[in-house]
């Protein structure tokens, strides 16, 4: 799936906006560390076009940043470039990423944007966080970013936000939707809408297969993997999570010492 939305993926993200709201956040939690800022290390996973990896390089920090699309890690490169920002890239996907670091570690490993939904069930779930405890320092911080699900399903919310870019006379609109599965998955769908000005739309359809991560079963996980000091927020305004209003899950962990 994403692959196929790599060169289009910037266009339905507003990353101004996105990074305005969530940087303070990401910083708070990196100055929680109690680290010179220009000595800690993060890791940025499914990193997709990298503008998280390039903010956070921006602010002093040293970055390294990963995701399993090739596609998505050589625009994050050509990104990073254009930002003047030194990130340190890799393609590798979940269960493979510390042995691709080997030996390096780091003070935070991030996961952001509902990354983490992708690893296939429960057993997978945790071969991830067990890779993420290798590429951390002892009392580093991993950070975890993702819907409430908790939320979507008992609301059965199946649509979101339709997005709109215009580059020249090229128009796009994306829609994004869930369905849920009878196994208990959800396959999330991104419908791609291309014209030029005055022509006829074309259309593509592309979908991954998520698992819907309530906030016990990461708990427990995280748990079980030896995290431990674990706070949810239910958005990265730092407000408390609530399973039937919150519109996201974020999760923050620390190493055991």
């Amino acid at each position: 799936m994403y692959t196929h939305l790599a060169p289009l993926y910037d266009h339905f993200v507003n990353w101004q906006a996105r990074l305005a709201f969530e940087m303070p956040f990401l910083q708070q939690q990196i100055r929680g560390l109690g680290k010179d800022p220009t000595k800690v290390t993060i890791l940025d996973t499914a990193c997709g076009t990298g503008q998280h990896a390039i903010a956070l390089a921006a602010e002093g920090h040293k970055v390294s940043a990963c995701d399993i699309a090739p596609a998505m890690v050589a625009i994050a490169q050509a990104n990073a470039e254009a930002a003047f920002q030194k990130v340190d890239f890799k393609t590798v996907g979940f269960g493979k990423i510390a042995q691709a670091y080997k030996p390096q570690s780091f003070d935070a490993v991030f996961c952001l944007g509902n990354s983490i939904p992708h690893v296939e069930n429960e057993h997978e779930l945790i071969e991830t966080l067990e890779d993420f405890k290798v590429l951390l320092v002892r009392e580093g911080l991993l950070l975890l970013q993702l819907r409430n699900f908790a939320r979507v399903l008992a609301n059965q919310e199946r649509w979101m936000e339709p997005q709109f870019f215009v580059e020249g006379s090229d128009e796009y609109l994306f829609q994004r939707f869930y369905d849920f599965e009878p196994g208990g998955k959800i396959q999330f769908n991104m419908v791609t809408l291309a014209r030029k000005k005055g022509g006829n739309w074309r259309s593509e359809v592309n979908s991954s297969m998520l698992l819907p991560l309530m906030a016990a079963s990461l708990e427990n996980a995280l748990a079980e993997t030896g995290f431990n000091r674990i706070q949810k927020f239910g958005s990265m305004d730092g407000s408390s999570y609530d399973p039937a209003l919150s519109g996201d899950l974020i999760i923050t962990a620390r190493l055991e010492a």
